[in-house]
């Protein structure tokens, strides 16, 4: 039986987000798999991981919110930002504070463009930043881009200049350049020891899976109307159904959109505008 949907992945450090969705699309034996967001290698946590038709719902999750908890040193900085990069700058002489942090943290919350660290995914001519890196250019290209934080909490302070954050965020915030911003505010440098994706969009980490429970059978994989229960259902007619497979438009006397279902089997969504009912997204 072909699988469709989305299961939630815990995914443990040191691990690719790539690989954890291959590792799933074996043990599931899934015709196609994907994810809605990937994870840096150093990060944990929460990963929803498409399967089958659910691979559809990629540009449905695009732009969700997201909440992390990271742990951020100051007073040393790597090229990459976190750990994994080479120590560029170490000024043992710095002591923040918790006071400190708490009087420039307001200053980062809020609407505010970005520039996305130099080791990132963005592409650059075609060309991956971090691929470019390593290739040795000083001076790539990056353009700042507008990213929402909604809050910043200071969790605790770990040891000295180190301490804990939650952090909910708009989707293409990168939390490395979050730490490099609030370690200019507090006049040092700064690098992120440790992050762990809670939340994404209405997925929650605590309804997650390791891949030890996946290959032990401990799962579930959330159905594909169950993802999108967000929208009102609505229930077609046979000779309905059958016209909006067949591409063409039906009659309608509602606006918006809706899951629409043939008896018990869940077509799609769809879109009602101007007296008319269409599919935006088909899942049959």
């Amino acid at each position: 039986m072909k699988i469709n949907g989305i299961i939630l992945v815990n995914k443990e450090r040191n691990i690719s987000s790539n690989k954890v969705v291959n590792k799933v699309k074996y043990i599931l034996n899934a015709d196609k798999a994907g994810h809605l967001g990937t994870l840096d290698v150093l990060g944990e946590g929460l990963l929803p991981i498409t399967l089958g038709k659910g691979t559809k719902l990629f540009d449905y999750f695009l732009n969700k919110d997201k909440e992390y908890i990271t742990i951020f040193k100051f007073g040393q900085t790597s090229l990459t930002l976190d750990c994994e990069g080479e120590i560029i700058e170490n000024d043992k002489k710095v002591n923040i504070t918790k006071s400190d942090i708490l009087n420039v943290l307001p200053k980062l919350v809020g609407k505010q463009l970005q520039m996305p660290p130099i080791y990132s995914a963005k592409k650059i001519n075609g060309k991956k930043a971090y691929d470019l890196a390593r290739d040795g250019y000083k001076d790539i290209p990056l353009k700042a881009k507008e990213i929402e934080v909604y809050s910043i909490e200071l969790i605790s302070q770990i040891e000295k200049n180190t301490f804990k954050f939650k952090i909910h965020c708009s989707s293409g915030t990168y939390i490395r350049s979050l730490c490099r911003d609030l370690a200019t505010l507090l006049g040092t440098c700064g690098i992120m020891l440790y992050i762990q994706r809670t939340k994404c969009g209405k997925f929650d980490i605590k309804d997650s899976y390791t891949l030890e429970d996946i290959q032990k059978g401990n799962y579930k994989v959330i159905k594909l109307d169950d993802v999108l229960d967000d929208y009102e259902k609505i229930y077609l007619s046979n000779e309905e159904t059958q016209r909006l497979l067949n591409g063409n438009n039906i009659v309608s006397q509602n606006n918006g959109e809706f899951r629409a279902y043939n008896e018990n089997e869940f077509l799609g969504l769809t879109i009602a505008e101007n007296g008319y009912l269409r599919f935006k997204l088909r899942l049959i």
